[in-house]
């Protein structure tokens, strides 16, 4: 037995320093593994903000008193909209958003002023492009709470003036954990590095190893006495390397640039990072041993890599997704690692908090390496 792992060892390092020297070589191949992560975070971190603010408005000011310019300046104050011009009518607001010079017409009726001083109901309508969805909710949100406060404190004025108390109320004050700022940087991040990884380790680790088949050189390889076990673990070990590389440059870099909180425990981040390179190794090899060149372990990665972002819950909550599609999605590895990620960066958890995650990171990698495997030897007997 001591001779069998005293071999094993010296064929394994033969073989990972044998693709070391390979991958350091490929400049190709190191700027993908390396660079691209690292200037694809930072574009990413930068460009992809779900923060709404400064939203093009435009005025439609029927009333022109001193009470609806009051509003507009008011409404406008904090820079949830911004004043993108004043049109005459409605049918010029609509053409301002038909145009795209703006995503929101306030349009204050003739008798705002009037209707308020012998105190009846003032209607102010808000036209909205619904387009982009999540545009349009923020700016009707921040438009209604602010004529929301103006009717509440409307009302108890005129209570008071008519010596009655005002009424009881309830008021809501939040309290914002984790995120208090609400920006998007630190919430993406985490999620930008799994779906880089994702497609780094997949992508690489099949085409290498197709590469490998298409130009004879693991029939040449197979010759030697080395045991296709230590091959296997030797061509994959640098890459393993390299994906532990590359999220600690990611995290390191969302801190420093971004502000991503480092709040949990480092080493349930650091299992979740072996567990995830390790599915997602194991997915690069299934995917070579099905493919019989480059081209086509490139398209099998492709198809792969896609609905592994798509389904992470990075961009658009999971929770929002239909029903079977929720359960697809648990078997999905990009998912677990973000929720760990996440977990840990910015909520401090800790094992006892993410253990599911884990385990079923660790199941999914169990279960697609031993196929992998499996379907890997068959092809070298």
């Amino acid at each position: 037995m001591s001779g069998f792992w005293h071999t094993g060892r010296l064929q394994l390092g033969a073989v990972f320093r044998k693709e070391v020297r390979q991958t350091i070589r490929d400049r190709r191949v190191m700027f993908l593994l390396v660079v691209a992560p690292l200037i694809q975070t930072v574009i990413f971190g930068f460009a992809v903000d779900f923060d709404v603010d400064r939203v093009p408005a435009v005025l439609v000011d029927q009333d022109r008193s001193d009470e609806s310019r009051l509003h507009a300046r008011r409404v406008l104050a904090d820079q949830t909209l911004r004043h993108a011009g004043e049109v005459a009518g409605v049918a010029e607001a609509d053409q301002a958003l038909d145009d795209g010079r703006a995503a929101v017409a306030l349009v204050f009726p003739p008798s705002l002023a009037r209707d308020l001083a012998s105190q009846r109901p003032a209607e102010v309508q808000l036209l909205l492009d619904g387009t982009d969805p999540n545009r349009a909710l923020v700016a009707s949100g921040a438009v209604s709470r602010y004529f929301g406060e103006v009717g509440e404190r409307l009302i108890r004025e005129r209570l008071e003036a008519a010596g009655r108390p005002a009424p009881a109320q309830v008021v809501l004050v939040p309290r914002i954990l984790y995120n208090p700022r609400l920006k998007t940087a630190p919430y993406i991040v985490p999620g930008i590095a799994g779906t880089l990884l994702v497609i780094v380790t997949t992508l690489v680790t099949a085409m290498g190893l197709s590469r490998e088949r298409e130009m004879g050189t693991m029939e040449q390889v197979l010759v030697t006495p080395i045991r296709p076990i230590w091959l296997l673990v030797g061509k994959l070990l640098p890459f393993l390397v390299i994906g532990i590389f590359d999220v600690l440059l990611l995290v390191a870099v969302g801190s420093w640039v971004f502000e991503v909180p480092l709040r949990g425990n480092l080493l349930v981040g650091a299992a979740g990072v072996l567990l995830y390179v390790f599915t997602t190794l194991g997915v690069g090899l299934l995917i070579s041993t099905a493919s019989q060149n480059q081209q086509q372990a490139f398209l099998g990665g492709f198809i792969f890599t896609m609905p592994a972002i798509l389904l992470s819950g990075v961009m658009t909550p999971i929770r929002g997704m239909p029903g079977w599609l929720q359960v697809i999605t648990w078997f999905n590895p990009t998912r677990h690692f973000a929720e760990v990620m996440r977990g840990v960066l910015m909520r401090g958890a800790g094992f006892g908090d993410l253990w599911f995650q884990l385990a079923f990171l660790a199941a999914l990698g169990l279960g697609v390496m031993a196929l992998a495997v499996s379907r890997f030897r068959t092809q070298l007997g």
